[in-house]
């Protein structure tokens, strides 16, 4: 239905800006080290993030098909734990952090292959496990991954040039109200198996 179809957009619209909130953390983090972000600086980061953040899911995908028959009594368990782990992850580093640039790879203002892979690498890792929650719930893979790079993209080319404005206060925010997302997602997952939502 129709209806079900918005739930399952809103739902993932939610998810994919909950997972970039970490690229966008890192882009601020760039845009502070860049002073100007121009419009080519602001392409390469969304590039990088978005395509990494596309890419990890649909691998976690394939990895979770190979095993969801064998454990589809309890897949939505493994959803909710998946994300509310990622989440509480987020939570924690967004508190524990108090000017937080130190995970950038000391700010650096490079956007060279070697300065980005390692940041796209870590800050998609989370995706991954997401990939694998799909697969459980089974998930139309190829729109929900290109939806979650698209967002990621936008957002980490916006992070950029918020970090070239203002410096790093959207940073720990951001990685916290990521984590809030994923874990209300996760719970929401095992809330509604469980038969507590309609």
């Amino acid at each position: 239905s129709s209806a079900a179809s918005d739930v399952y957009k809103r739902q993932l619209f939610t998810l994919a800006v909950g997972l970039s909130m970490d690229a966008f953390a890192v882009a601020v983090c760039k845009g502070l080290a860049l002073k100007a972000a121009k419009p080519r600086n602001m392409v390469i980061i969304g590039l990088w993030f978005g395509g990494f953040q596309a890419l990890m899911p649909l691998l976690g995908y394939l990895v979770g098909i190979q095993f969801r028959d064998s454990i589809t009594a309890f897949d939505h368990w493994i959803a909710f734990v998946l994300l509310g782990l990622i989440g509480a992850n987020m939570i924690r580093e967004a508190v524990s952090k108090k000017d937080g640039c130190e995970d950038c790879g000391e700010a650096d203002a490079s956007l060279s292959f070697r300065s980005m892979l390692p940041l796209a690498l870590a800050t998609s890792i989370d995706a991954l496990a997401v990939g694998v929650s799909f697969a459980f719930l089974q998930v139309d893979i190829v729109p929900a991954v290109s939806f979650i790079g698209v967002i990621t993209f936008l957002l980490s080319a916006l992070g950029l040039k918020l970090g070239s404005l203002f410096g790093v206060r959207y940073k720990s925010r951001a990685e916290l109200i990521g984590g809030i997302i994923l874990i209300l997602i996760g719970l929401k997952i095992l809330l509604e198996h469980l038969g507590v939502l309609g």
